[in-house]
């Protein structure tokens, strides 16, 4: 064979790549894919330990506010069966000392003063129809137009319905002042501590405490009025127990009655 030919051959063998598995070291490969997947390892670890920090605050806020909102339901029903007691006193006082129905009168004129105050400054829910049942029964005992102990039994059947309308949650229709008129709406009851509003209209909102007493405000922001919608299904479902984010950063985990 001439050397042009043998030149030519080492030309051509020169100009063949190698291939690729001998080339470069298989274990450099797999050496980069463990590293790529320590990181996503490491990534996802992060990721979880933020989602239980998250969970471990969003439960401990949830366990404070329902504390929070248990001491007032407490309030309100001692308040109410402080009243009750009272009642009660003024009346087997009476029947022991053998003085006549009439002596109960200053007694139960002092509760319905003290149920009316209660009333008025109670969550604004179908307050007008409260405040009447009270004022009436009052009229009445003062012109003599019903028996003291009729009263009295009266007054005992208002006083057990504050204590059943603190306990209650669920939709109810009512009147509202929104906007300068006056609205129906329907309206989701929690107990005596929290009332949102939906319209026919599709307007959303919630009873909000202030100086001069309870306003009807709407929400504007859109995830609000989205959680509250969320309420509203829930209890028309009759969904008695969930969690539930509600506007201002309320949480309400259980509807237990």
């Amino acid at each position: 064979m001439s050397l042009r030919v043998l030149a030519a051959i080492g030309l051509l063998w020169l100009a063949v790549p190698f291939p690729r598995a001998l080339a470069e070291d298989p274990t450099a490969e797999l050496a980069e894919r463990l590293i790529a997947m320590r990181g996503e390892v490491e990534a996802l670890n992060r990721e979880l330990e933020l989602l239980r920090e998250e969970s471990r605050t969003t439960l401990a806020g949830l366990a404070a506010q329902r504390a929070e909102l248990e001491a007032a339901l407490g309030r309100q029903e001692l308040a109410l069966r402080e009243q009750r007691e009272r009642l009660e006193r003024a009346k087997a006082a009476a029947a022991e000392s053998g003085v006549g129905a009439e002596a109960l009168v200053p007694v139960l004129i002092e509760v319905l003063e003290r149920l009316e105050g209660f009333v008025r400054r109670a969550l604004p829910f179908r307050i007008e129809d409260r405040l009447q049942a009270v004022v009436d029964l009052r009229q009445q005992l003062e012109a003599g137009l019903i028996p003291p102990p009729r009263a009295a039994n009266r007054l005992w059947a208002l006083i057990e319905d504050e204590l059943r309308i603190a306990r209650e949650n669920g939709i109810y229709s009512q009147t509202i002042p929104l906007g300068g008129e006056r609205v129906l709406a329907d309206v989701a009851k929690l107990g005596s501590v929290m009332l949102f509003f939906r319209t026919s209209d599709r307007r959303v909102g919630r009873a909000v405490p202030t100086e001069e007493g309870w306003r009807f405000e709407l929400l504007q922001d859109g995830e609000d009025r989205e959680r509250v919608l969320a309420l509203f299904d829930a209890l028309r479902k009759q969904i008695r127990q969930g969690f539930f984010v509600l506007p201002g950063g309320m949480r309400f985990a259980e509807f237990s009655e």
